[in-house]
C-alpha cells in the first residue's frame, strides 16, 4: 500500500509505501547540493519513491532525468510520483546500478543515497529496508565506480552518507578519477558530532580536498532557518 504525502512543504506530491522503508530529509538535502543548471543531465541510483529527483527538478528544469531503481515496486512508486507531479523530462528505469543498462549514456551530474550500514549491523526484518541500508566496503567502491563510469568529464558525483564512511569514499573516488572533493558535515545541533555527510567530486577534476563549514539541520524550535529553506522551500545548497 503506499500513503500520499508532500515534499517541500506542499510543492510536490510523493507517494510512498505505507511500512518497510520510507524517505528521510536525505535525498532531499542531496538534491539540493546538485550543481545543475537547466538543461543538465541527471541520474539518480537507487532512486527509490524518486524524492531525490522530485525536488532536484522541481528546482532546475532538467533536460533528462533519470532514475534508476532495483525494486520494481519503488520504480512503480517513483514512475506515479513523476506523473503525478507533471516532471515529461523524467523517467525511472528498473535495474541494478552494477549491471545497469547506461553504458553509453554520460551524465553531467549523477546523485545516490546509498545503503549506509555495514552487513555485520543489525539486519532489519524488512527486505526493502534490507537492501536500502546495508553495504559493505567493496560493494561501496563498485557503486562509486560505476556511478563514475556514466559521469561526462567535468561532471559531478555527489552522495550522502555516515561520517564514518569518509576513508572508504576518499579511497573509492582516487580509483574512479573523482577528485576535487568537497565534504559538507550535516550537525544534527549545534556543537553535536556530524553523523552525516554530503560529499561531492569531479570526474578529472584537480583541485585540493575541501571541508566545508556545513549545515546545521536542528535548533531549539525545530529545523535550523537554513535547512527549513531546503526541506520546505526547495532552496539550494552550495557546494
Amino acid at each position: 500500500m503506499a500513503a500520499q504525502q508532500t515534499l517541500l512543504g506542499g510543492k510536490i506530491i510523493y507517494h510512498q509505501l505505507d511500512a518497510g522503508h520510507r524517505t528521510g530529509i536525505e535525498p532531499v538535502l542531496l538534491a539540493a547540493s546538485i550543481p545543475a543548471k537547466p538543461g543538465a543531465t541527471i541520474l539518480e541510483a537507487g532512486t527509490g519513491a524518486g524524492a531525490g529527483l522530485l525536488c532536484l527538478a522541481h528546482r532546475v528544469e532538467l533536460g533528462i532525468g533519470i532514475g534508476l531503481e532495483r525494486e520494481p515496486t519503488l520504480a512503480a512508486l517513483a514512475a506515479a510520483n513523476l506523473r503525478a507531479n507533471h516532471c515529461s523530462a523524467c523517467a525511472i528505469l528498473i535495474g541494478d546500478l552494477i549491471a545497469a543498462p547506461l553504458a553509453r549514456h554520460r551524465f553531467d551530474h549523477v546523485m545516490a543515497n546509498p545503503p549506509w550500514f555495514d552487513p555485520a549491523s543489525t539486519a532489519s526484518p524488512d527486505p526493502l529496508r534490507r537492501l536500502a541500508r546495508v553495504i559493505s566496503p567493496s560493494e561501496l567502491q563498485d557503486w562509486i565506480t560505476s556511478l563514475a563510469s556514466l559521469l561526462r568529464p567535468g561532471g559531478t558525483l555527489s552522495l550522502i552518507l555516515p561520517a564514518s564512511r569518509l576513508p572508504e569514499f576518499v579511497q573509492s573516488c582516487a580509483m574512479s578519477r573523482i577528485g576535487a572533493l568537497k565534504i559538507m558535515p550535516l550537525w544534527p545541533r549545534a556543537g553535536r558530532p556530524a553523523k552525516l555527510m554530503i560529499v561531492q567530486g569531479t570526474l578529472q577534476g584537480r583541485s585540493p580536498l575541501q571541508l566545508l563549514a556545513g549545515l546545521t539541520l536542528h535548533d531549539a524550535d525545530g529545523f535550523s532557518p537554513a535547512a527549513s529553506q531546503i526541506l520546505r522551500d526547495g532552496a539550494g545548497l552550495a557546494l
